[in-house]
């Protein structure tokens, strides 16, 4: 399969870019973004390009089989204005060309565990409104809420804060994950699972945690 991966600098996209290159069902990886990944593989290539502005980089994006948006912010100190532009308009503008170039083809959007479109909370609701808007496009679309996302590999969070916390939980992760093994994944089952789901579905379109792992 060939793929396309939004994100791929992030803790997220990071950990799904190493399965993709380790999964011999993947033939082909195209990373687009602004920054470039630091990673040189056979099966990588990498378009750097302005993602508010998709003009000029349609050439690039058709005849993939799957695209993995693990693209986003944190919401945190963010007017709602500033956000939905780059969680709704941003995911839906991608969305929306790929389904144009490739209708039919697999799109995996990396949401978060409590999304909502009617929900109370900022984040909750404009993730929410993307799920619902992703879902009615011509793609095979699966929304992944992966909860607590543990890195792996020597994969880090650009987040300051998230990264102590990380250091803080590494060591007892596998305790934690006995006693929540429903509300954590992981990196690499993330990307697993994204890997599979375009290789053959899923039983549904909405993936927690648990379903994540399963996959």
């Amino acid at each position: 399969m060939r793929v396309i991966l939004f994100g791929a600098t992030g803790m997220i996209g990071r950990g799904v870019l190493r399965e993709c290159l380790l999964d011999d069902r993947i033939s082909a990886v195209l990373a687009v973004g602004r920054s470039p990944t630091g990673v040189t593989h056979a099966k990588l290539r990498e378009v750097r390009h302005d993602l508010l502005d998709l003009s000029g980089l349609e050439g690039e994006l058709g005849g993939y089989d799957a695209c993995f948006f693990c693209l986003g912010v944190s919401s945190a100190g963010m007017r709602e204005e500033d956000y939905r532009r780059v969680t709704f308009d941003l995911t839906l503008s991608v969305a929306r060309t790929l389904a144009r170039l490739s209708p039919g083809s697999t799109f995996v959007y990396v949401s978060g565990a409590g999304a909502d479109a009617h929900g109370r909370a900022m984040w909750a609701r404009v993730k929410g409104e993307t799920e619902v808007a992703l879902l009615v496009l011509p793609l095979k679309g699966f929304m992944f809420r992966p909860g607590y996302i543990q890195p792996m590999y020597g994969v880090t969070s650009r987040t300051r804060l998230y990264r102590a916390v990380y250091v803080v939980t590494r060591p007892m992760f596998p305790m934690l994950r006995r006693l929540f093994g429903g509300a954590m994944t992981t990196t690499e089952q993330v990307g697993k699972a994204m890997i599979t789901v375009a290789e053959r579905g899923a039983p549904k379109r909405i993936l927690g945690p648990a379903d994540i792992n399963s996959l």
